[in-house]
Order: C-alpha cells, then structure tokens, then sequence
C-alpha cells in the first residue's frame, strides 16, 4: 500500500502530484461513490495534487459461477435488513455531503465489465482513466444506466478524451486482461482488504465513505 508516486498513476498529472492514495472500490458499491466525492472535496483543499492509485474490487466475488457470471441464488448473507439498513446509511451521507443519486442500490447490475475496461483504459490510456472512472460512477448513480451493458460502457467510453468505442470491444475480448483483472480481486483481499471503499496512505487505512477531514488525517497525520 505505497504511497509512492509513479508516472502511470491513473487520473493524475505526472508533472504536478508527487503522492498518490490508494484506493479499492466497486462501481456497484454506492459507499464507492461517496466515498470518491468526500475524496474529491479534501484533494480541493490541498495545495499540492493527490493522485488516485486505484485498485478494483470485486463485491460479487462470492456469487460468481467460473464464467463470470453471477448466481443470484447464492446466499451472501445480505438480507432485507442489511439492504435496509444500506439504503439509510446511504441517504444519511446524501445528506452529508450534498450528493443526489437516482438509487442507493445496484443489486442487479454488475460490475464486471466496467472493471475490466477501466484497468484496460488505465493501462492504454492512463491520461484519460479519471474521466473514465467518473463517467461510469456518474452513469450508474446520478443516471441509472446499466455499467454492465456494452452499448452503456461505448457510449461512455466514446465520450471521453483519449478513447473510443472500441476500447470497450477490446477490453472485453481481452481474456488475458479477464485474468489479470481477477488477479487484481485476489490481490486486494489478500492485502487485507475485504471491504469497499477501502483508503490506504504509508501503510494506514481507513475504510467507508469517510469525511474529508478524516482523509486529510490519514494522508497528512493531522
């Protein structure tokens, strides 16, 4: 969990941020979402650039058949009142950090292929992965489109500077990239992390959609 800035870091100005924050998330995880907003806010305080180090997530790994694709059926041990409680926990930080979303859940779509073609775009087109990343966060919660669907992930795609369409076709006929996106959830959990949005700086952490004065604590120790 390094700290340490790279010239590849995604969403970052090579020339300008000298520190990166690692952070693991899921484009279906509303705390996600909030999470990058309360982050948003504290980088605009700073006067120096903080770069986003992301590393993606999986939270339907346990529902996954060995195609891919998710099995429903399988009990994760999220119920009615753990849905419940998620939606009030989600519009209580609405409230808090002034974000309108058009759901406080995505139980049906799946991530997946966002995934795999932001760490494609972050590996062919780092410069644009930032406006990539935002545009599927922005596609899911303020206007409900379905990140799973191709012709969703292409137009978002085709919007943004430095890519195309064809990036998303690429990306997901990709089976190596498949693998190495996989590889990534792997990783993240065996790093520790087991839950989204996770925020790691010099070796600390701090998970949940945290304030922006508690991020500024885990960066700077203040």
């Amino acid at each position: 969990m390094s700290n340490a800035h790279s010239d590849d870091t995604p969403g970052a100005d090579p020339d300008a941020a000298t520190e990166s924050i690692t952070v693991y998330s899921d484009y279906v995880c509303p705390f996600c979402y909030l999470g990058r907003r309360s982050l948003a806010e504290y980088q605009e305080t700073r006067e120096e650039p903080l770069a986003i180090d992301w590393h993606p997530f999986d939270l339907r790994a346990g529902k996954r058949n060995p195609d891919g694709s998710i099995d429903h059926e399988v009990d994760d041990g999220k119920g009615d009142d753990y849905y419940a409680q998620a939606r009030e926990n989600v519009r209580r930080l609405q409230e808090k950090y002034g974000v309108d979303m058009v759901q406080e859940i995505a139980t049906d779509v799946d991530s997946l292929p966002a995934q795999i073609v932001s760490v494609h775009v972050r590996e062919t087109a780092p410069q644009s992965w930032h406006a990539f990343d935002d545009a599927v966060f922005e596609a899911l919660w303020q206007d409900g489109r379905d990140i799973g669907d191709h012709d969703v992930l292409v137009d978002l795609a085709s919007d943004v500077e430095g890519i195309d369409g064809e990036a998303v076709d690429a990306a997901l006929a990709d089976e190596d990239l498949r693998q190495r996106v996989t590889d990534l959830f792997d990783a993240a959990r065996q790093r520790g992390v087991t839950g989204v949005p996770t925020f790691a700086f010099d070796g600390h952490a701090a998970r949940g959609a945290v304030p922006p004065e508690q991020l500024e604590r885990l960066v700077e120790g203040a």
